[in-house]
């Protein structure tokens, strides 16, 4: 967990339009403010990412996911409430965010991280933050900080100063997609 001082200048980044770079729940990840289209334009800019193929979003819960969905169908809420492993579903009806983070069918990629340092970023930040490996599009996943690009360092606006001596899971969150008659397609497992 953060200490005060540094969560606040975290914020400071994020309100600001700052790009940040943080351990998830899965591996390292490149972040901002998914409600601030310029800032997520920055993050395809670092990733050097065609804007065609959009990102995945992190939300505290579901109290804050409902604000982003058109709806959460009950066999979602069940999912949610008895995987163990990080899962990303994909909506079939986002709202309340920029065009170049909703993709272009309407969707939305979500995950609720299982994560203390996440949740405690959510929870004062207030807002989805955008949560996409730290790499160059294509590149190797960021399974720990050493093995993050020094490009991708020297790109973003803070780097988040916990877990850079440990090794994420082996591999990214399983994503399932909702259509909308509510049947759930396993996308990646």
């Amino acid at each position: 967990m953060l200490q005060e001082q540094q969560l606040g200048e975290l914020l400071t980044v994020l309100n600001t339009g700052g790009i940040i770079l943080y351990p998830t729940d899965t591996i390292w990840g490149i972040g901002c403010d998914a409600t601030n289209a310029r800032a997520v334009e920055k993050v395809y800019n670092v990733k050097e990412r065609i804007s065609d193929k959009s990102f995945i979003i992190i939300v505290k819960d579901q109290e804050m996911l409902r604000n982003y969905v058109t709806f959460i169908p009950d066999i979602v809420i069940e999912l949610l409430a008895s995987v163990s492993e990080p899962l990303t579903v994909i909506y079939p009806g986002g709202k309340n965010l920029p065009k170049n983070v909703i993709s272009s069918d309407g969707s939305i990629a979500i995950r609720i991280p299982d994560h203390a340092f996440c949740q405690q970023l959510l929870g004062a930040f207030g807002k989805p933050l955008i949560s996409t490996s730290a790499n160059i599009s294509g590149g190797p996943l960021p399974y720990s900080f050493r093995s993050i690009d020094e490009q991708i360092k020297q790109s973003v606006d803070y780097i988040v100063p916990l877990e850079q001596n440990t090794i994420a899971r082996p591999k990214p969150s399983t994503i399932v997609k909702i259509d909308n008659d509510a049947e759930i397609r396993i996308l990646r497992n």
